[in-house]
């Protein structure tokens, strides 16, 4: 199966501080990958050293066949085709929604703000409405609408379901599923466990910045004890067989 990404022994630091340990994970083409673990395994660093954040320093991304390794954020977005929503949504707090909207680069593709009002008719009632007026829900959708904007062929999400109340959770997750059925490839940060592993159909966790299980979703949600245990993941415990 063609790889939508792949990053290949990927060491990160902030600082002194030696983050991410030889990260491998690949994201199939058209297939939803869930990246999970505790706080502080080094999830969101992942995110931000594919996307240029926080530039790895060892090791090699491709993203589409192509050595994003040392591209800007810019490029990796406008060039690579990704699409990013951060942890914390990031939203413009003084513009409305629909300037919100406005800001991405528009690049080709069948993502415009009417077809993001259709997907999310919140935001088309509440589009005249500041950032900072919205609901954590409403924003999150903004964040999603926002990288749809780009017409990415890839989609990495941290953390969506981040203090939302479970309905709206429901209602994201439903969301990234349509992405795949759009052919979107998605790479999903979160620490809701068993809903990422219902929708996805690889899965990675990381430990302490490494990657401790790699396989499909459907294994590792049979497997009760390790998704309890996600919580609180271990590389023991995650030693693979």
């Amino acid at each position: 199966m063609t790889a939508a990404l792949t990053a290949e022994n990927l060491h990160t630091y902030y600082g002194k501080s030696h983050i991410l340990h030889g990260v491998n994970l690949e994201v199939a083409e058209g297939k939803i990958t869930a990246l999970l673990g505790r706080n502080g395994a080094g999830k969101t660093t992942t995110l931000r050293s594919l996307m240029g954040l926080t530039p790895a320093r060892e090791g090699k991304i491709t993203i589409f066949g192509q050595d994003t390794t040392h591209w800007s954020t810019f490029r990796v977005a406008a060039q690579g085709g990704v699409g990013y929503v951060p942890e914390g949504r990031r939203i413009f707090a003084n513009l409305s929604v629909e300037e919100n909207l406005k800001v991405p680069l528009e690049r080709a593709g069948p993502w415009n703000v009417e077809r993001i009002y259709q997907l999310f008719p919140r935001l088309a009632e509440r589009k005249l409405n500041r950032g900072r007026q919205l609901s954590g829900g409403e924003q999150e959708m903004l964040s999603i609408g926002r990288a749809l904007l780009l017409n990415p062929k890839l989609l990495m999400l941290d953390e969506p379901s981040q203090g939302l109340a479970p309905l709206i959770v429901r209602e994201v997750f439903r969301i990234i599923q349509q992405m795949k059925a759009e052919g979107i490839s998605v790479l999903l940060v979160e620490q809701n466990a068993r809903m990422s592993l219902e929708i996805a159909d690889n899965a990675y966790v990381l430990d302490d910045g490494a990657v401790v299980y790699s396989g499909p979703a459907r294994e590792l949600a049979a497997d009760e004890a390790r998704v309890r245990a996600l919580a609180g993941a271990s590389a023991e415990e995650w030693t693979l067989t």
